[in-house]
């Protein structure tokens, strides 16, 4: 040792990707495998749950919006519609309020300084993605099963998917930094993810609705999805969204709404990642 002072140097805190990119990596994709098969560990049907529960919602509601609301006659290939938007939704639904209380879930290892704190909401949201996945195959031997021809528009449904991915994500991660301080957001949250499924062109197109509640609709980041999902995969003669009352002034808003989101996510989660394993 020589006779100088020692070197200081500073210690990096907690943050959303404390220890590096590689390292964030590898634990988003061990910390979603390993949910994803804890979730269906010792069940019967295993990881067939994850495609008997929307088949089982989709099932009654058929029945509900066919006889009760005669929306099977009104809207072409109403049934295959109505599943697919169940997927759709149910990814996000599912990502969102599992994501809530997944920091308080992952108490231990949110305690050790250099874990990444964005690794959490990411591997619930990548967990849900393997349900996802899985879905998406039965609603499409469905689709091809009512006669829905393969079309060149199905490659844009990709965009949706990315596009729905990443507003989840937004939300998870908001969820995730704000519930640690604030628990009343679990019940919150759960209040509002099903106001949302109503609120979301899920069992109707936004067309049969009044303009009034259009306009409403029509604010939420989900229902350009759902109705550009509907219109490239299952009817390419669906109204588009600019085709409707308020046109693309409106989408406008709504893009800007859906923009907002993701920026206030990233400002939440870099704000509350320092200060997470305080509030647990």
């Amino acid at each position: 040792m020589t006779g100088g002072a020692a070197e200081l140097r500073d210690v990096p805190g907690p943050s959303a990707l404390g220890g590096g990119t590689r390292r964030a990596l590898d634990l988003l994709y061990l910390i979603a495998v390993r949910e994803f098969k804890r979730t269906y560990f010792g069940t019967v049907l295993g990881y067939l749950w994850s495609l008997a529960r929307p088949l089982m919602l989709f099932g009654v509601l058929l029945a509900v919006f066919t006889q009760a609301f005669h929306l099977g006659s009104q809207v072409p290939h109403y049934a295959v519609l109505l599943l697919f938007n169940i997927v759709l939704f149910g990814f996000f639904q599912e990502s969102t309020i599992s994501a809530v209380g997944s920091m308080v879930a992952q108490e231990s290892v949110i305690r050790k300084t250099q874990f990444p704190r964005l690794v959490v909401p990411l591997a619930v949201v990548l967990t849900s993605v393997f349900n996802f996945a899985l879905n998406l195959v039965v609603v499409f031997v469905f689709i091809l099963a009512f006669g829905i021809s393969p079309a060149w528009s199905w490659l844009l449904l990709a965009v949706v998917i990315l596009l729905l991915f990443v507003l989840t994500t937004a939300v998870s991660m908001i969820l995730s930094a704000l519930y640690p301080r604030f628990r009343d957001l679990g019940i919150i949250w759960t209040v509002v993810a099903t106001a949302l499924f109503y609120a979301t062109p899920v069992l109707y197109p936004l067309e049969k609705v009044s303009p009034a509640l259009q306009d409403a609709i029509a604010l939420n980041p989900l229902t350009p999805l759902l109705e550009l999902a509907r219109k490239w995969v299952i009817d390419p003669h669906a109204p588009g969204l600019g085709s409707l009352p308020g046109g693309h002034g409106r989408l406008i808003v709504t893009m800007a709404i859906y923009a907002a989101l993701c920026v206030l996510a990233v400002w939440v989660f870099r704000r509350e990642a320092p200060r997470i394993a305080e509030e647990l």
